[in-house]
């Protein structure tokens, strides 16, 4: 499912780590003053928004702006608010004078997990809502240097995952808790090369956070294992943006990868004497192991076309380098062990479609479609990677009270149904062994509410 696609680089490294453990035992004519304001509402929203504003999910549209509304529609092509410097930085060429907006998103999912023929000595606990309740919020801000050239800065977070079970749940020994959250930084610039053609790039700095807690089957009470790190990557977008004729566009963008190199000395908890004696002969105590990943590159088509003063339709494409992120190093600096994990990783694909209708002066409605394939097959999910394809259906509406600002409302419910997992034990158990976790995750879905300020 999208909002769970990208840690479990990470969790499947830890997974094989783990493995080898249980072998042992997201205003038009803006005065100066007024765009040192909106520059001084982004650092505080890349402060206050860093670990939440997208911990449900990678690469998602969702960023608190009419896409919501739109299910991603037209990414790339439609260019009509400063949002467009990172769906597209060669739209902001398109846009009049200097333009602010901001928005705010909450984010519910319901992904809860029924046991179908696990372990017996696992329990029963399905560890409730693993994601539940994100707040969320963006802003983006476009600076007119002439008819021609613009700049452009945002604050957002667009991927991450967030899970957390609760409880003596059965998975414990695969996945407690797993964030993996990044917000990115990203100044650009557009400029308007003639009348149909603009181009665009844009710097993305993202910075990242990774928690991963597991617990450790052993003799009595478990055990427990946590990993935590923040860094930083950087990466880009490149567009273009092509206009034959007035009101129908295409727009192309290209997302660089971006690495992300972790490192995090492990800590555990209450280990028992045998357990912590075979932790530290195997030199897995007190050294740290480097995750290195790479967030994949991908790219994205769009066409837009206003058919009439009122109605403007539009579609989309996108492909997601998935099965290059597939491959991660562990490594424990001091002993020399060295983990190479190969993830069964697939690319991935994005259709959508979506309009526009306008009702009157003041207000304009939105609704579109999607559809993302699934990164990994059905028989390689687990736990700590709950996803698979995902069906997306957004609508939204635009109301402007007067012609110096816009308030946006928008909805869209993100669903990928039933998801099952059949994850198997090296060990038999119940010691030392993380047991076979069976079942489902049924009926998953998320819901996005967001509400957005331009002016």
């Amino acid at each position: 499912m999208a909002f769970c696609t990208y840690a479990h680089g990470t969790a499947a490294a830890i997974t094989r780590f783990a493995t080898e453990m249980e072998g042992a035992h997201s205003m038009k004519d803006c005065r100066s003053k007024e765009g040192l304001w909106a520059l001084g509402v982004l650092i505080f929203l890349l402060v206050a928004f860093p670990a939440t504003a997208g911990a449900g999910g990678l690469f998602l549209t969702e960023i608190g702006t009419a896409d919501v509304g739109l299910a991603g529609a037209g990414w790339a092509a439609r260019a009509q608010d400063p949002a467009t410097l990172f769906r597209n930085p060669a739209g902001m060429s398109l846009l009049e004078g200097n333009q602010f907006l901001a928005g705010a998103q909450l984010l519910y999912a319901d992904m809860k997990f029924s046991s179908q023929g696990s372990s017996g000595f696992l329990g029963t606990g399905n560890g409730g809502n693993p994601v539940d309740v994100f707040p969320g919020g963006s802003a983006f801000y476009t600076h007119s240097l002439g008819r021609d050239f613009k700049l452009g800065i945002g604050v957002f977070s667009n991927f991450g995952l967030g899970l957390k079970y609760t409880g003596e749940w059965i998975g414990r020994y695969y996945a407690k808790e797993s964030t993996l959250v990044g917000a990115s930084i990203m100044p650009a610039a557009s400029y308007r090369v003639n009348e149909w053609l603009s181009i665009g790039a844009a710097l993305n700095v993202m910075v990242a956070q990774l928690k991963y807690v597991t617990a450790i089957n052993q003799i009595g009470s478990d055990g427990s294992l946590r990993l935590q790190d923040v860094t930083a990557g950087v990466g880009g977008n490149v567009g273009i943006m092509l206009e034959p004729k007035k009101g129908t566009r295409l727009g192309v963008t290209y997302y660089s990868q971006v690495d992300l190199d972790f490192g995090s000395t492990p800590s555990f908890d209450n280990l028992g004497a045998g357990t912590n004696a075979i932790l530290t002969a195997a030199g897995l105590k007190g050294n740290e192991i480097d995750l290195g990943m790479t967030v994949p590159q991908h790219v994205v088509v769009s066409v837009f076309h206003q058919f009439t003063d009122r109605l403007a339709l539009m579609a989309d494409f996108g492909w997601e380098d998935w099965s290059r992120f597939g491959k991660v190093d562990v490594s424990v600096d001091e002993s020399g062990t060295s983990l190479t994990t190969d993830i069964p990783f697939q690319d991935t694909y994005h259709v959508g479609g979506g309009g526009q209708f306008r009702l009157n002066p003041q207000w304009l409605i939105n609704a579109g479609v999607g559809y993302d394939s699934a990164m990994l097959k059905d028989g390689d999910r687990t736990v700590g990677l709950p996803v698979g394809s995902t069906y997306k259906f957004g609508v939204g509406a635009e109301w402007r009270p007067k012609e110096t600002y816009t308030v946006g409302f928008n909805y869209e419910f993100a669903w990928s149904g039933d998801m099952t997992v059949n994850q198997q034990a090296a060990l038999p158990g119940p010691i030392a062994s993380r047991g076979n976790v069976v079942g489902t995750f049924k009926d998953a879905n998320i819901h996005f509410f967001n509400v957005n300020v331009k002016w």
